[in-house]
Parts: C-alpha cells; sequence; structure tokens
C-alpha cells in the first residue's frame, strides 16, 4: 500500500505544530456504534468498517493532518478468543490501516487539502486484557515477554504501509522498552506516549526515566503523553523534550474520569484548547485529543494552532521589515 505523497511527517513537524485527530471511540458511540464488548472499538474493523471510516472523515473535516487507526485494542491473543485466525487477525491489522488512507484519499479527491499521515496503534498489553490494567502496567511479564507479545502485531501493521507508528497510552518502563525495540526493528519512524498521573508513568515511575527510554534511539520521531487529564500535559511536555531532544507528541482526554468497574465517564470535562499556546511553547509538534475529545474540539484546536501560525508568521515580517537597510536621511 502507499504511503501518503509528499513530505514526511518529520519533515512537517519541522515546519511547526500538526493537528493530531480525536478519540476513536467516541466518534464511533456519536455514529451509533456499540463498543461494550471486550475488543472495543477493533471490533468495528471486522463488522462495521465502512463506521471507522467515517469517523476517520470526521476528523479529516475537522482539520486533523494525522489519523490514528483503529488497532489501538487489535492483537492475535484478542481476535483469537473470538476465533479469528493468524491470518484473519493480519487482515484487519492491515484494514485498520486501509481504512483512515482510504478515509484520507476520499478527502483529497474531493479538493486541494493539506498533507495527511497515517499513525498505526499500537496499544499496550493491558488494552488487550479489557480490564482496565493498561492504568496500571506492571503485568508481571518481562521486558522480552512483552516484546514477544507486540512484535507479531508490530510487524502485521508495518507491513501495512503506515507512515508512522504510533506507541501509545504506555503505563511503564518495562513496556516502554519492548515497545520501543519493536518498533525499531521496522525501520518506521514512530512516537511514543505515555499515559501518566500525578506527574509519573501510571506505574509510578518518574518522567525523566521514562522519557530517557527512547531518548537517542534512531527512528523516534517524538515522544510525550496521552490519554490523560490535560492539567499533566505541560510539564510532561517540557519534561520530554528536555530529555529526549526530540518534538513532544501530546494528546490528552478531556479531563473527565473512567470508571472501569461500572464502564462509564465521571465528572466533567476540562480540556481547553486554548492550553495549546503553552503547550506548543514548552515543545508540543504533534497535538490532538484523546478519549472523549470529539471533532468539535478538535476543529478548534486546530483553529488555534492556526492562530498561533498566523501570529508567528505576522511577526517574523515585523522582525524582517526592521532588518532592511534604511535608505539615506533626506
Amino acid at each position: 500500500m502507499a504511503a501518503s505523497t509528499g513530505g514526511t511527517l518529520a519533515d512537517a513537524l519541522d515546519a511547526g505544530p500538526v493537528l493530531l485527530d480525536g478519540g476513536l471511540s467516541n466518534q464511533l458511540e456519536a455514529q451509533g456504534c456499540d463498543l461494550s464488548d471486550a475488543l472495543w472499538s477493533a471490533r468495528l474493523l471486522a463488522d462495521a468498517p465502512e463506521q471507522v471510516e467515517a469517523a476517520h472523515l470526521a476528523y479529516l473535516r475537522a482539520g486533523a493532518r494525522v489519523l490514528i487507526t483503529a488497532s489501538y485494542q487489535a492483537t492475535f491473543e484478542g481476535f483469537g478468543r473470538y476465533g479469528l485466525d493468524r491470518a484473519g487477525t493480519e487482515a484487519l491489522l492491515a484494514r485498520s490501516v486501509k481504512l483512515a488512507r482510504s478515509a484520507a484519499d476520499a478527502v483529497r479527491r474531493a479538493g486541494p487539502g493539506r498533507e495527511t499521515w497515517v499513525a498505526a496503534s499500537v496499544g499496550p498489553y493491558g488494552a488487550m486484557l479489557a480490564d482496565g490494567s493498561e492504568y496500571r502496567g506492571r503485568y508481571g511479564l518481562s521486558v522480552r515477554e512483552l516484546e514477544r507479545f507486540h512484535r507479531p502485531r508490530v510487524a502485521a501493521l508495518a507491513a501495512a504501509g503506515p507512515d508512522v507508528l504510533a506507541l501509545e497510552t504506555v503505563p511503564d518502563l518495562d513496556e516502554a522498552e519492548a515497545m520501543v525495540r519493536v518498533a525499531e526493528e521496522t525501520g518506521l519512524p514512530y512516537w511514543l506516549s505515555y499515559s501518566v498521573a500525578g506527574g509519573r508513568t501510571r506505574a509510578g515511575q518518574p518522567l525523566e526515566e521514562a522519557f530517557a527510554v527512547p531518548a537517542g534511539r534512531e527512528s523516534v520521531l517524538a515522544v510525550g503523553v496521552n490519554c490523560c487529564d490535560p492539567d499533566e500535559v505541560r510539564e510532561a511536555v517540557e519534561q520530554a523534550v528536555a530529555v529526549t531532544g526530540r518534538p513532544a507528541v501530546v494528546y490528552p482526554n478531556s479531563g473527565e474520569g473512567w470508571d472501569a468497574v461500572a464502564r462509564e465517564w465521571t465528572g466533567r470535562g476540562t480540556f481547553d484548547p486554548g492550553r495549546v499556546r503553552s503547550w506548543t511553547r514548552a515543545g508540543a509538534r504533534l497535538v490532538g485529543g484523546c478519549c472523549r475529545v470529539g471533532p468539535d474540539l478538535v476543529a478548534e484546536l486546530g483553529g488555534r494552532l492556526e492562530d498561533l501560525e498566523a501570529e508567528s508568521a505576522g511577526h517574523l515580517e515585523h522582525l524582517e521589515a526592521a532588518e532592511q537597510p534604511k535608505g539615506p536621511a533626506q
């Protein structure tokens, strides 16, 4: 499958912040989809792929330039429990990339637009368990055991031709180490984003240690946080950039809390697109939303980024005008 044409995502990040999409699950629910079983949104890769593509289209129309695939909870083990064999699971993992690419192509055919990239989602081991343990980590598995779990699905996703791998919602250092090792084998660029709470990983480790895991790795594109409270972002971005020297990726939740037992959201949303100014000043270059952040908020976030871009361009023009040589005094 052909990758997106034009420049790379790395080139785009060199030019300025790039808008990610928002939460896939909340958009699918808004479209009337039932996500109540253990496979969550990944089930729709088999049962209703048109709904997945429609969700991607909703975010593209909101201005997103990076689409994250519906493969977060798609695993050989998870699909195997539903009777799907290895070849069938590989086909669905490839379909997740194809659906995002198809949505991007549909928008491109409708008229000239911005360059769009596809990020293949690689969720943590705990997502496969469907019991909330991705928000705890420390599964009792070694780094090598976690590598063996992640390697087949990462290989299948990489073979489908995404532009980048999204190693996301990572709860602890051991899993980060395993995922980074496996991602490096593909040769694809990737980002690594932790789920954090209280200024530490979900497993309670210092963020300085967490961000040191991908530091210096050849293919890492960005490092940061996702699926966290928006209040956690600014400090995490500063630490990620300081430790790795790479751009930061940030896509927090709405700010509501998830009750894994009752399977419902609690509290109120605190996601404020106006915070993007402080995030980008701290070094964020991939910016979007995760759970409960829908197309409307993504569109507002994109508008804020455009305002910042216009301000920057105006400031540059002012500086260039000031530097022009003055004519002879009259």
